[in-house]
């Protein structure tokens, strides 16, 4: 009697249960994956309305043009750190008693540049800052 040779069984694979196990997974995936959208902002910078006033006597003006050049009080000054403006922020600001930083930036200047007069304007002391804006009616 030969018992080997009679019956073969054909080998099978089971698919059903990797089926379930890829299911298990691409649902952990959905479920733990963040889409981030890119979005940008709309913005319209405000127009100001009211009337300049005329008698200032503890403001400091600093002046940001379009090409990153920076004055105090008409003055020019090279920024080579926040440190050294501040320093010369002080030195305008000496005689005043709790002086308002007044910030004149061109409309083309890049935003770091008026981040840094702010800074230099905190590492001053000067708690005080305001923005000069231009007239919406000229």
């Amino acid at each position: 009697m030969d018992f080997r040779g009679s019956f073969k069984e054909d080998p099978e694979i089971n698919l059903i249960p990797m089926i379930d196990v890829l299911l298990v997974i691409l649902i952990f995936l959905m479920v733990t994956t963040t889409y981030s959208r890119f979005a940008e902002l709309m913005i319209n910078l405000p127009s100001a309305q009211a009337e300049k006033l005329t008698d200032r006597p503890n403001e400091i003006n600093v002046t940001v043009s379009a090409g990153g050049q920076y004055t105090i009080e008409g003055r020019a000054v090279a920024f080579a750190d926040a440190n050294a403006f501040s320093a010369a922020m002080r030195a305008a600001g000496a005689s005043l008693k709790e002086p308002v930083i007044v910030i004149n930036a061109d409309a083309n200047a890049p935003h770091q540049a008026v981040i840094r007069v702010m800074e230099a304007a905190r590492l001053a002391g000067y708690a005080q800052i305001s923005f000069a804006v231009e007239s919406a009616a000229r």
